[in-house]
């Protein structure tokens, strides 16, 4: 291994024998990164299928040719795996989150809450129907009534037309076209809400994936720049080279003297300017965990809403409505004749003109089982293990991005040895001045 790291980071191979080496290298990694590549733009950014092996090839190729033949490129991709680990490494791990909540939770979330509605449309839809064939109910006693009223048997006290008209019937069907419409309505709002709120986070995602990619590489290709111009960046480091330096100028106490103010690279010390940023970084993913959090909350709470609507419009019981009507007509004289009778001691004598009882039975149906109600969707466990382990990353990143720091200075110094002894010969004689002083 150690001698295949040896071939990579050369600047120029030394013989067919490496070149050979370095080409088998460079074709393996270029392979993996563009299935990778591929995999992430079909899967995760939801491209086409062809775009994405187009991209893939002409990004693999790309990369060979540039790997091959660039030095300082190979130092700079060698840098992006690690840099993974920063927060730029968080940032692609965000829009991934993000980018599975769009496809996943967010039309999950939409689809109970058109169950919802479609059983509020039910409800409406059936109890409308109810009422409407209550007034045909209603129609039915009053001819009856009517039919008796005129049904008597002295004409001289038979009334006129006793019937009652109802009109409601006849709007029925423009009732049911309104109810109709409504709802076509809302789905029709619905589908261009959901369809509008996919596509947005869509582009949104894929512009940052790509910013993130590119600033991936800025980032790398910046650090290699500071590396190279600066003997002051990022050079606070106890390595073997300057080890053995102090060690050949006898000279070990400045490395113990100043042991607070260096960091071993290969240690698991963290100094305290490098625990802050960590804390920082940590509190900015519980933000964004809580967020993640609440839109899973949405989730459980539309799926919980809408399965007791369902549940709940199933047990509805139809209500029953009893009609009663008692009617009795009786005719007699007039009340003089009455008060004649009542003083003789006679009795009066009434008329029997028409009696009329009956009930009528009605039943209100709030639910049928005709109803195009769509089952609620739970949350997928799978989603949100998903989604866990991604944040469980996003957290191990932020503790890793020192250690992701420091890999990186361990590939530039691999890649540039001469400038790397420069380096530790301006560290130990800085340590030198201040050990003077």
């Amino acid at each position: 291994v150690a001698e295949l790291w040896w071939i990579y980071s050369k600047p120029i191979p030394a013989d067919s024998r490496e070149l050979w080496t370095l080409f088998l290298q460079c074709s393996c990694i270029t392979v993996v990164i563009g299935g990778l590549f591929y995999n992430w733009m079909f899967a995760s950014l939801e491209y086409s299928w062809h775009l994405s092996v187009a991209m893939a090839v002409s990004f693999s190729l790309l990369l060979l040719l540039t790997l091959l033949l660039v030095h300082p490129a190979r130092c700079v991709f060698s840098m992006i795996m690690p840099t993974l680990g920063t927060k730029q490494g968080r940032k692609l791990l965000f829009s991934t989150c993000i980018m599975i909540a769009a496809v996943n939770i967010t039309p999950n979330i939409i689809g109970n809450v058109k169950t919802i509605l479609q059983v509020v449309k039910c409800i409406c839809k059936n109890s409308s129907d109810s009422l409407l064939n209550s007034t045909a109910l209603l129609e039915k006693v009053s001819w009856e009534f009517g039919d008796a009223v005129q049904g008597t048997a002295h004409s001289i006290y038979k009334p006129m037309n006793g019937h009652f008209r109802f009109s409601l019937l006849h709007n029925s069907s423009l009732i049911y076209q309104q109810m109709h419409l409504a709802g076509e309505k809302i789905s029709r709002e619905f589908l261009s809400v959901e369809v509008l709120v996919k596509d947005s986070i869509r582009v949104a995602n894929r512009l940052a994936a790509g910013f993130s990619m590119l600033y991936l590489c800025v980032e790398s290709t910046w650090y290699l720049k500071n590396y190279l111009t600066n003997l002051h960046f990022d050079n606070f480091y106890i390595t073997k080279k300057l080890e053995r330096l102090a060690v050949d100028r006898k000279a070990a106490h400045l490395l113990v003297g100043s042991s607070k103010k260096l960091i071993r690279p290969t240690g698991l010390k963290l100094s305290w300017e490098e625990v802050v940023p960590c804390l920082v970084q940590a509190m900015l993913v519980t933000v964004a965990l809580m967020l993640m959090l609440m839109v899973v909350a949405m989730d459980h709470f539309a799926f919980s809403v809408a399965d007791v609507a369902v549940r709940r419009a199933a047990e509805f019981s139809a209500v029953s409505v009893t009609v009663n009507i008692k009617y009795k007509v009786r005719a007699g004289g007039s009340r003089i004749m009455h008060f004649i009778y009542k003083i003789l001691g006679v009795p009066s004598e009434e008329l029997l003109l028409g009696d009329f009882n009956r009930t009528y039975h009605h039943h209100l149906i709030f639910s049928s089982a005709h109803c195009g109600i769509s089952a609620p969707t739970p949350p997928n466990p799978s989603v949100l293990l998903v989604v866990g382990l991604l944040f469980c990353i996003l957290y191990a990143t932020v503790f890793l991005e020192t250690y992701a720091r420091r890999l990186c200075r361990e590939i530039a110094a691999s890649f540039f040895q001469s400038w790397e002894e420069e380096r530790v010969l301006h560290l130990y004689t800085k340590l030198c001045r201040r050990h003077r002083k």
